[in-house]
């Protein structure tokens, strides 16, 4: 029976992944409202942004197993398409407090004091909600299509594929750093104001922030899961496990690799825009290696090739890194490493892959 739940190919399970969805979505918000901030059970304020924050991390959990899971493509440059939609979504925080910063100008405050004297090209359009929402998908999309055709089509894999993720993410970083490009420079964008014509301070647009993440979050997993067990899904696993015999089977893995890539890239891309609201800031940090190979190891720590494996290492390690970079900050990096050797060591199928030992007793 714990087997056959295990899968989510049973309506209980289904039934259960309803049930979370639904105290994910509705139970948070429904405390703050009904209960007085005295109560029992009562969720702080502080707490719903970093719920958030979790939440936009599960989602790139997902996308990351997803190419590295189901489809052997270990990335240590996800982080970039993170960044990215990150980046848009702050360009249009920044656009709509035209004449509200600082300086009272319509030029983000940040470019009034470097002495620009317009807005460059690239900023155009992102004062319209509509055309963020495309950036938000197409940058990420487009940029994941020229790197992983140029990348696949010369069949880089393996540890080569990796090392040349992580030297586009450190390439990314050192231009976002630079204040010259227009997005800020070391102190990225931030301030925000205003979101819709809502204030993003306001509790309510908090915990709107916090649904829509929620939401997006139950969508993309569902979207990930039908895309694992669909035929494709088969071919990836194949592809993951025997890539020349895929090929001469008469399917060309490019294309199948290059379309999960693409889709991987997208979900970050969405989880950067919903994270920066709730954060507050996007600055050249958030491109440093180090959080892209951060992202695999939530992966590795929750259990590959399983989806909801990720969502947990996301959510376990974060919860962690919170705890522990308050309390002992020198101490995070060490128990981060001692983490992922103590999974390598002893749960090479992750945390999840405890539920399945039980199983199989």
């Amino acid at each position: 029976m714990l087997k056959r739940f295990y899968t989510l190919h049973s309506p209980l399970a289904w039934l259960a992944l309803v049930l979370v969805a639904l105290v994910g979505i509705v139970g948070i918000p429904l405390l703050n409202t009904q209960l007085d901030p005295s109560s029992t059970g009562y969720v702080p304020d502080y707490l719903i942004p970093l719920l958030g924050k979790f939440l936009c991390y599960a989602m790139v959990a997902l996308a990351i197993d997803l190419i590295w899971g189901y489809a052997g493509i270990l990335s240590l440059g996800h982080g970039v398409f993170f960044a990215l939609g990150g980046y848009a979504m702050g360009m249009y925080l920044m656009r709509s407090m035209a004449g509200l910063g600082v300086y009272r100008s319509e030029l983000p405050d940040f470019m009034v004091f470097l002495n620009w004297q317009s807005l460059p090209w690239y900023w155009y359009g992102f004062d319209s909600f509509a055309f963020t929402l495309l950036m938000i998908l197409l940058i990420p999309a487009l940029l994941a299509f020229i790197f992983g055709w140029f990348a696949f089509r010369s069949r880089i894999k393996g540890v080569y594929f990796s090392i040349i993720t992580q030297a586009m993410t450190f390439a990314f970083m050192l231009l976002f750093f630079r204040n010259e490009t227009g997005f800020g420079g070391n102190n990225g964008l931030t301030d925000f104001k205003f979101i819709l014509g809502y204030s993003i301070q306001e509790h309510s647009t908090r915990l709107a922030l916090y649904i829509i993440t929620a939401t997006a979050l139950l969508l993309v997993y569902l979207l990930c899961r039908f895309l694992v067990t669909s035929k494709l899904g088969r071919v990836l696993t194949a592809i993951r496990d025997a890539e020349s015999r895929v090929m001469f089977c008469g399917y060309n893995p490019l294309y199948y690799k290059l379309f999960i890539w693409v889709v991987s890239a997208m979900i970050c891309g969405i989880a950067g825009a919903l994270y920066v609201p709730q954060v507050g800031i996007i600055n050249p940090g958030e491109l440093a290696p180090a959080n892209s190979i951060e992202m695999v190891i939530w992966v590795a720590v929750g259990g590959r090739s399983t989806l909801i494996g990720g969502m947990i290492g996301a959510g376990v390690v974060n919860g962690a890194k919170s705890w522990f970079t308050v309390a002992y900050p020198d101490l995070w990096l060490y128990v981060l490493g001692g983490l992922f050797i103590i999974v390598t060591l002893f749960l090479p199928r992750g945390l999840i892959g405890l539920f399945k030992g039980k199983e199989n007793k």
